[in-house]
């Protein structure tokens, strides 16, 4: 693992959160974070918001142009917080190796529901311990839907 991946990611996105090494979570970036995600050696975004949400640029494209991976798993609300959409998340975190990422939605909420359902489901956490996965990165109103879809 390179330096960059071993530190704390500070990208100044709404609501950032940097849980571990090399992640960093929270709301929509502006084009400035992207490029500030790039400069500390984050090479994937994964995106959360489905292409039918507004942003005022073409996301795909300036992540691409910064020599950057851009993955996009459309989370709209509860109903796309499922197993294979936690899987989804899964295989692109493991495909990215040991390089940093960039994990995000509007605000940030539905990042932290995703990963609480990762660790549960895959990863094998308790209830307890995949809620504080899920607020770690993220989780706050969606709290009470995702407890009930883990099973608690």
């Amino acid at each position: 693992m390179n330096d960059a991946t071993k530190a704390k990611l500070n990208i100044p996105i709404p609501n950032g959160l940097s849980p571990a090494d090399g992640l960093c979570t929270g709301g929509q970036p502006q084009a400035e974070h992207l490029r500030a995600a790039q400069a500390q050696g984050v090479r994937v975004v994964i995106n959360l918001r489905p292409p039918s949400e507004p942003c005022d640029f073409n996301e795909g494209e300036l992540v691409q142009s910064l020599g950057m991976r851009y993955i996009n798993i459309p989370v709209a609300g509860p109903a796309d917080l499922t197993q294979v959409n936690a899987q989804r998340l899964a295989d692109a975190l493991n495909a990215a190796g040991d390089s940093p990422v960039l994990v995000h939605c509007a605000s940030g909420n539905r990042v932290g529901a995703l990963f609480a359902l990762k660790a549960r489901f895959l990863d094998g956490a308790g209830i307890d311990d995949a809620l504080a996965a899920g607020r770690a990165t993220g989780l706050l109103a969606m709290e009470p839907t995702v407890r009930t879809i883990l099973g608690g």
